[in-house]
């Protein structure tokens, strides 16, 4: 006779279990927790994918507001041989190398000197984040005027001195340079503030087992804290990155692009042909700007994460 057990299992004599079929219960999964993903699928949708697909299309035609006409490659080819639009691609990738490769030295470094025990270190901080809150548009309002070559406060101070002033915002070959070192005093803050956050997390502990040992100041930054800000350094590159390649507002209100086409990047060339009606080579010039963002930043941080995991 079979009987059944508590286990679960048959039995069929005193001696003898053999084990049952088992048993299928389903589980009810709750779709409540999807909901909360549908209205950022929207928007991700409307916002974001909808405009990518319409601008790698629109880039293929010649269109206005009222007719499109399909050509092909022609605005890309047409992009990479007008020297204007080349050089605004060469300079968007110094701007960009320039402007974030300074904000990662001046930020590692005013980090670790402002989590150092100094006179009025809250205030000192405070004084180096402000101008990130600042108006980007009144940032270069404000330097426009300070770098003005006749009269401006930057040349008259050097002029007191002795030193002749140059054309920071006129001259071809400062022109660029100029707007990069605003840019870094502008967004330094940002990059010391996280250089300073990975500072506080790092355990005191082993700076002062470094110190039983004899170590010094410097190799305790070489040995403990550079190895220990890796994720804050990668953090920096990346946002300073992104910043760079798709830097605007500063540049077109300090130069407009200018003198020429020196001080121009990629999104002031873009609203350049805009403003000329040149809607399909402006368009074009956006999906070579996200497509050169994308192919940086996607690697870059994939190998720097990685190289963070080996180690």
């Amino acid at each position: 006779m079979t009987t059944a057990t508590a286990t679960g299992r048959t039995s069929t004599s005193p001696g003898t279990i053999v084990p049952s079929e088992p048993v299928k219960r389903r589980r009810m999964k709750s779709s409540y927790p999807t909901w909360f993903f549908i209205p950022a699928g929207v928007f991700y949708v409307v916002l974001f994918l909808i405009p990518t697909i319409a601008s790698f299309y629109f880039s293929l035609t010649r269109w206005t507001l009222f007719d499109v006409e399909f050509i092909g490659f022609d605005n890309f080819v047409r992009f990479f041989q007008e020297p204007q639009l080349v050089q605004g691609f060469v300079n968007t990738f110094i701007y960009a190398f320039l402007t974030s490769g300074l904000k990662v030295v001046l930020g590692l470094l005013l980090g670790v000197f402002l989590s150092s025990q100094i006179i009025g270190r809250g205030f000192l901080r405070a004084t180096v984040f402000f101008p990130v809150l600042v108006s980007t548009i009144g940032v270069g309002i404000l330097f426009q005027v300070l770098m003005d070559p006749f009269g401006g406060p930057i040349n008259e101070v050097l002029a007191t001195v002795g030193i002749p002033g140059p054309g920071w915002l006129t001259d071809p070959s400062l022109a660029l340079v100029s707007v990069a070192l605003v840019d870094v005093w502008k967004g330094v803050g940002l990059a010391t503030l996280i250089y300073i956050a990975g500072m506080v997390a790092i355990p005191h502990e082993y700076f002062e087992a470094a110190k039983v040992d004899g170590a010094g100041a410097w190799n305790n930054f070489r040995h403990i804290t550079l190895p220990l800000l890796r994720p804050a350094t990668v953090t920096v590159v990346l946002l300073s990155l992104i910043g760079g390649l798709r830097s605007f507002d500063l540049i077109w209100t300090m130069t407009g692009g200018g003198p020429g086409f020196t001080s121009d990047v990629l999104a002031s060339v873009v609203y350049k042909q805009y403003q000329a009606g040149f809607f399909g080579l402006s368009t074009a010039g956006n999906v070579v700007l996200f497509v050169v963002v994308a192919a940086i930043i996607f690697p870059l941080s994939w190998w720097l994460n990685r190289k963070g995991d080996e180690q």
